[in-house]
């Protein structure tokens, strides 16, 4: 239960007690990320379902979709994805890219990135509302998912932090590859049950992700919280447009 607490605790907003912040338990809460992840899409997929049902357009329904997800994180995933495209176009040595994303604004970059990634979002989400209040619904939950899913391959050994100190360094290296491995089997195979297309979303997703989290391993020489919240978005942002190929 320290576990889940963390998961929801720092991946989410809702009020949950972290009473223990420890390895043992960083380890526990990331490989219950997708769990949160379940729970962010719901909710993004209930809203966007409601307002269907009462008879909105789909565009609408999608621009509520993708809000929920940004209201239950604080807007921390984006505005991390925001971070790392400053730090990764400045051009600048690790030190100085790294100074860059701990500052409070957003460059050049980060705000064309933002733009792009939620243009994606609702495009996708407005597309399988268009289709039926199903398709959207399926769509929000699995995006959402697949972002967690992201987290917890990101965790695993293997991936240091940038920084002795914040978020990435909590959770870095806390998880085993063979446990994210099992995680990512069991998502890959519960998505399977909705459809392949699905499973696809969530296997290339992470994909992405991954791709992102090597780049920054090699330009930043590790993680940090803005790359986790940088690696949910494009997770999540790939597995839509998965999704929409189909």
């Amino acid at each position: 239960m320290h576990g889940i607490r963390f998961a929801f605790g720092t991946l989410t907003v809702l009020r949950v007690k972290v009473t223990r912040w420890d390895r043992d338990t960083a380890r526990v809460g990331m490989l219950c990320a997708p769990l949160a992840g379940l729970v962010v899409g719901l909710a993004a997929a209930a809203v966007g379902v409601a307002l269907t049902f009462l008879g909105a357009n789909p565009l609408l329904a999608a621009v509520a979709a993708v809000a929920v997800p940004a209201a239950l994180t604080r807007g921390l995933h984006l505005d991390g994805l925001a971070d790392v495209a400053d730090g990764l176009g400045s051009g600048k040595p690790a030190d100085d890219a790294l100074r860059i994303m701990k500052q409070s604004d957003i460059g050049p970059f980060g705000v064309l990135t933002l733009v792009l990634a939620l243009l994606a979002q609702v495009a996708v989400l407005a597309d399988r509302f268009g289709q039926s209040w199903w398709h959207g619904a399926v769509a929000a939950t699995v995006s959402a998912v697949t972002a967690r899913l992201a987290l917890t391959l990101a965790s695993r050994r293997g991936v240091p932090a940038a920084r002795p100190e914040g978020l990435g360094a909590a959770v870095a290296e806390t998880v085993s590859p063979r446990a994210a491995l099992l995680v990512a089997v069991a998502v890959v195979a519960l998505c399977a049950a909705l459809s392949v297309q699905a499973a696809l979303a969530v296997v290339l997703g992470c994909a992405a992700a991954e791709l992102l989290s090597r780049r920054c391993v090699s330009r930043f020489g590790g993680v940090t919280g803005d790359v986790f919240g940088a690696l949910a978005e494009t997770a999540a942002t790939t597995s839509l447009v998965i999704l929409a190929l189909g």
